[in-house]
């Protein structure tokens, strides 16, 4: 397994985030690492499909499990009615000493048990929230099916270009449910084009206080 080096920096709430300086780039916004969760993943995707209508459950699919804070806030976001499915792809997963050095706990009570929870097995992480951790790496591993709700979490294009692909947007497209929902924080316009052409509904949508001007939200058509 890789050995990824970080170091641990502020951001603009208060949360902090890590940096790899090998590739010059941070795992969250430098503008809140904890209010860009909340906003493009949490609230922007999961939530807004939520209100949508569903049948029992929703399918995550998060492309990039990083440091876990995307998992760890929406095991909050279950409920009685909505149990959810979380399936998360990581290639290079980061050790538990440093995710619990971050000092999310604060903001995210689940935080240490997405964090420890085993990879590559599907695990209770309440009644309400099932978690799947794949040691995978998104551009040739086969992805679920019946998927509701995407996080494409990836480092941003110029840094892993690879993973921005129209090929690897296709494949998130045909394995998504009619009225799936991805969201991602880069709005730049090759994303959005390439998102366009594989068939989704592509929004640019208020990015979170303070942060990223517009983010993207993307929905495949009934």
């Amino acid at each position: 397994m890789m050995e990824i080096k970080t170091e641990i920096q502020p951001t603009a709430d208060g949360s902090t985030t890590l940096y790899r300086s090998d590739i010059d780039e941070h795992y969250h916004s430098v503008k809140g690492a904890v209010a860009e969760s909340r906003h493009v993943y949490i609230g922007s995707a999961l939530e807004h499909r939520m209100t949508k209508g569903f049948s029992g459950g929703l399918t995550v699919l998060e492309i990039g499990f990083g440091t876990g804070l995307n998992a760890a806030m929406s095991v909050e976001a279950a409920t009685d009615k909505c149990h959810i499915t979380y399936v998360s792809l990581e290639l290079y997963p980061l050790p538990p000493h440093i995710t619990g050095s971050l000092g999310y706990s604060c903001h995210a009570p689940y935080i240490a048990a997405v964090n420890d929870a085993p990879w590559d097995i599907a695990i209770d992480i309440t009644p309400r929230f099932t978690l799947h951790k794949r040691l995978a790496d998104f551009n040739s591993c086969t992805l679920p099916e019946g998927v509701d709700v995407v996080y494409f979490d990836a480092f941003a294009p110029e840094k892993q270009p690879e993973m921005w692909s129209a090929d690897g947007f296709r494949r998130l497209f045909e394995a998504m449910n009619p009225g799936g929902v991805l969201t991602t924080y880069c709005a730049k316009g090759t994303v959005r084009r390439s998102l366009r052409d594989t068939g989704f509904d592509v929004e640019r949508i208020a990015g979170p206080p303070g942060g990223k001007r517009e983010i993207l939200r993307c929905t495949k058509p009934l």
